[in-house]
C-alpha cells in the first residue's frame, strides 16, 4: 500500500452521530431496515453520492462482493483499500452493512464519489530564522 494516510470512515461528517443512534437502537444496523431510517440513505448520498438503492443498481464488473464480508474480514478488506472502517475499539462500524457497498463502489470509481477531505495544514516553520541568524553572523565578521 502507498504511504498515504489511512482514511477513517468514522471521521466523516455524520457517521459518528449515526453510529451513536445505532448503538441506542440496534435495528439501524439491520440491512433490511434501511427504509425505516431515511437518514441512512441521506448520509450515504451526502458522503458518496449514492443511496443504498442506487449502489445496489450500479454495475459491478468483476466484483468481489467485498460488501458482503463481515467482522475482521470486512475491516481488513477495506484497510487494504486505504480505509479504516472501525470504531475506537477497532470493531467494524455498526452501520457497515449500509456503508460497505457505496464506499466500495466509490473507492473503485465505479459509481458515486469519495468525499473530499482537505489535507491537514502543514505546521508553519520559521524557515527564515536560519537565514537571519546566518546573515547576523556574517555581518559581525
Amino acid at each position: 500500500m502507498s504511504n498515504t494516510p489511512m482514511r477513517r470512515l468514522i471521521d466523516l461528517p455524520g457517521v459518528d452521530d449515526l453510529e451513536l443512534k445505532a448503538l441506542m437502537k440496534p435495528r439501524y444496523a439491520d440491512p433490511d431496515a434501511r427504509d425505516e431510517f431515511p437518514e441512512i440513505d441521506a448520509l450515504t448520498q451526502a458522503l458518496f453520492g449514492l443511496t443504498g438503492d442506487a449502489a445496489e443498481a450500479a454495475e459491478r464488473p468483476d466484483w468481489d462482493d467485498i460488501h458482503r464480508l463481515e467482522g475482521a474480514d470486512l475491516a481488513e478488506a477495506f484497510e487494504a483499500l486505504g480505509w479504516d472502517v472501525t470504531d475506537k475499539r477497532r470493531k467494524p462500524l455498526r452501520l457497515m452493512p449500509h456503508y460497505a457497498l457505496p464506499l466500495a463502489l466509490a473507492i473503485r470509481g465505479l459509481a458515486g464519489e469519495l468525499p473530499f477531505v482537505a489535507e491537514p495544514d502543514h505546521p508553519t516553520t520559521d524557515w527564515g530564522a536560519g537565514l537571519a541568524a546566518d546573515a547576523a553572523r556574517f555581518r559581525k565578521r
